[in-house]
């Protein structure tokens, strides 16, 4: 990577080194694309040494581009597949509705049962600590975290002026900066927002019987309730994630609970199949909404993960569209940049908007359908949501293309 007078040559300049951000920018450099990637905050602080709750579900579709980063085999903490999903619809305090669907991997037909699991669960400090390490290890990479900037962007080219350090002359800015992306404020992109008025809790458990790698979706009138297999401790060999929605005020007066009366309220979503629970870690309460922006590029810049949209938890997506982003876009990058092209042509970021802003808004569509379809205790709403998963269970080419979206093939 080219430097004088303290300006800085590259190729890409990624700002934001969470995970699409990161995961991104090690793919690109793994390749040998002059990279430099900015964050605003201290990295290693972002590392959270001891367990917390928090997790990711990476689908099947997703792990290619991790595996291409060189994160995947450095992850410290093993990953836990995902085998079955089993969907379910009732109310807390009663029984569980007898109409539910199961997806079982090996059902999902062609490549897709090829693929292996539906995907895995892994813990969130874990892809933080291998991307902090994977960083620091590609000599065609360079890091500045913490790190203000200020951008200029032309036909010709972008200038990334890092505050207090060199400027970087690069071919294409991505802007992987979150859901209030400054880049994306600064370009003048407009965004539209879903407000769901519910906020998502989450949590991880220590149980008494093995989950044998199933993961739940409970639908109940506040929201969606996830249990998602994770793989057991030294201290605690059977754990799983939590994660719920419900109204924000009824999260919140449940965050103010102690940890028995938490836990109690968990159980009472979870049901029995687990036996004994306990809270492992911290709980965090998150409000929900959905938003989408009006396009994924402006002139000499991309936007991935956040920064382009943000979809309702509950088919756990969200991670997985931003990471399809970053595999997107180093596709086409690394194609241009094989061929002598120019890696932030006009051309290309037409390209990369057409191919992952209708798959996006696709499944916010679905998301946010699933949400206000199943988010209610309406009698005919129930009704025709029940009519709905036993059609469902009774159709085996639409329970194979559901699993497929699951997988993210």
């Amino acid at each position: 990577m080219a430097e004088r007078n303290g300006t800085m040559a590259a190729d890409v300049c990624v700002v934001g080194a969470g995970p699409v951000g990161g995961a991104l920018a090690c793919r690109l450099a793994a390749a040998g694309v002059a990279t430099v990637i900015v964050d605003r905050a201290k990295l290693p602080p972002m590392e959270h040494p001891d367990f917390d709750g928090r997790a990711y579900a990476i689908s099947a579709g997703s792990r290619p581009l991790l595996d291409a980063a060189r994160l995947w085999g450095g992850l410290p903490f093993p990953p836990c597949p995902i085998l079955d999903i089993r969907v379910s619809d009732g109310r807390v305090g009663r029984a569980a509705s007898k109409l539910f669907l199961h997806f079982d991997y090996r059902e999902a037909g062609g490549d897709a049962a090829e693929a292996g699991p539906f995907g895995w669960i892994i813990e969130a400090r874990a892809l933080r600590m291998a991307l902090n390490r994977r960083l620091h290890e590609l000599p065609a990479l360079s890091v500045f975290a913490p790190a203000d900037i200020s951008l200029t962007r032309t036909e010709a080219g972008a200038r990334v002026q890092i505050a207090g350090g060199p400027a970087i002359d690069c071919r294409l800015v991505v802007a992987a900066d979150g859901r209030g992306s400054r880049l994306r404020q600064e370009a003048g992109i407009p965004v539209t927002r879903l407000p769901y008025r519910q906020s998502g809790v989450v949590c991880a458990i220590g149980h008494e019987h093995p989950h044998r790698n199933v993961a739940l979706e409970h639908f109940l009138p506040g929201g969606p309730f996830a249990q998602l297999p994770m793989s057991g401790t030294e201290t605690a060999p059977h754990v799983s994630a939590i994660v719920f929605t419900d109204r924000s005020a009824l999260a919140e007066r449940l965050m103010s609970l102690d940890d028995a009366g938490f836990t109690r309220e968990v159980a009472r979503r979870l049901g029995g199949h687990l036996g004994a629970i306990r809270l492992l870690g911290r709980r965090w309460c998150y409000p929900l909404s959905a938003q989408y922006a009006a396009r994924y590029a402006d002139t000499r810049l991309a936007l991935v993960g956040d920064s382009a949209h943000a979809i309702h938890p509950i088919a756990g997506q969200g991670l997985n569209l931003g990471l399809r982003d970053a595999e997107a876009l180093a596709g086409l990058v690394l194609e241009a940049a094989g061929h002598g092209q120019d890696v932030g042509s006009p051309a290309l970021l037409t390209r990369y908007q057409r191919r992952r802003r209708p798959a996006n808004l696709l499944m916010l569509g679905a998301t946010d359908t699933l949400d206000r379809l199943f988010s209610t205790d309406d009698r005919r709403v129930r009704a025709i949501r029940d009519i709905g998963i036993a059609a469902v269970h009774r159709m085996p080419r639409l329970k194979r293309m559901f699993m497929r979206q699951a997988m993210g093939l």
